[in-house]
């Protein structure tokens, strides 16, 4: 028996189980259980012994940076962003790896999207660093949109592509601002998300000039911003397949595990429609 789970606080409204449920039905594994291991940072310490003695584990928040200090190494992902939501016990080792960036790049390969172009990003702080990062390594021109008096969270995105002598340029807007043409428009903000599904990050005369809309948001399905490109005939992806995606990045480094894109299309489907039953 392999065990596994996932540590974070709260952990009320989670969709790691019925994920890495049915991820593990389709490597065909069923000698495994998944428990939540729902500990606050004041009893992380305390408790710590009984996160590591799992095979493997999901890390959410607020622990993708405590849980460092836990782990023997790190892959080249957490070590990027100091940030570690996957571990596995590998040879008597514990392994940190970040699967978010994966989770987000397989969302936008699957869609058929590519990142090399110009790209319109909406929100820099938090997961908008990491999917801002990880675009301007794919060689793309990034435009990134924030409010007024968020100018200073861009600065780790171009410290990054400095340090890094990425052929890149990197050009802060603010929402009003915004002008021209992308081949593909993010949403790395909350803004959209349920309850205040009516929002939406930027103006429909933006939209209808982009190629592709992604949205991190996966509540509700379909964003106002989703919507809106749809209606102009633009293709999109939601945040679901990012939080799916990540999980199947987790089950390879697990496992080994491969799938095809067909039954990760069916679960993303699937689980829209237990959140929304839920």
């Amino acid at each position: 028996m392999k065990h596994y789970g996932l540590l974070g606080y709260p952990l009320k409204h989670t969709m790691s189980p019925p994920i890495h449920e049915r991820l593990f039905a389709l490597e065909g594994i069923s000698d495994y259980d998944y428990t939540l291991k729902e500990y606050s940072e004041e009893e992380l310490p305390e408790k710590i012994e009984d996160v590591l003695a799992l095979d493997g584990f999901n890390i959410t928040i607020p622990h993708k940076g405590n849980i460092i200090k836990y782990t023997d190494s790190l892959d080249d992902s957490a070590k990027r962003y100091n940030s570690v939501n996957c571990v596995v016990r590998r040879d008597g080792q514990l392994i940190g790896y970040n699967t978010d960036c994966d989770g987000f790049l397989r969302s936008i390969d699957a869609a058929g999207a590519a990142l090399g172009g110009k790209v319109l990003q909406c929100g820099c702080g938090g997961v908008g660093r990491m999917i801002a990062i990880e675009t301007v390594r794919r060689g793309a021109d990034l435009t990134l949109s924030v409010p007024h008096g968020f100018e200073d969270t861009v600065e780790p995105v171009r410290e990054y592509a400095r340090a890094n002598s990425l052929d890149c340029t990197i050009t802060m807007v603010h929402p009003e601002e915004i002008s021209g043409s992308f081949d593909v428009l993010i949403n790395a903000s909350p803004v959209g998300m349920f309850p205040k599904i009516n929002a939406c990050p930027t103006e429909e005369r933006v939209i209808e000039k982009c190629g592709f809309v992604f949205d991190v948001i996966y509540n509700p399905e379909k964003t106002l911003l989703m919507q809106t490109a749809e209606k102009h005939g633009i293709p999109t992806c939601g945040g679901m397949a990012m939080l799916v995606w990540q999980a199947v990045v987790a089950h390879e480094i697990w496992t080994g595990a491969s799938y095809n894109d067909a039954d990760i299309e069916t679960l993303i489907a699937d689980m829209h429609k237990l959140m929304t039953n839920s």
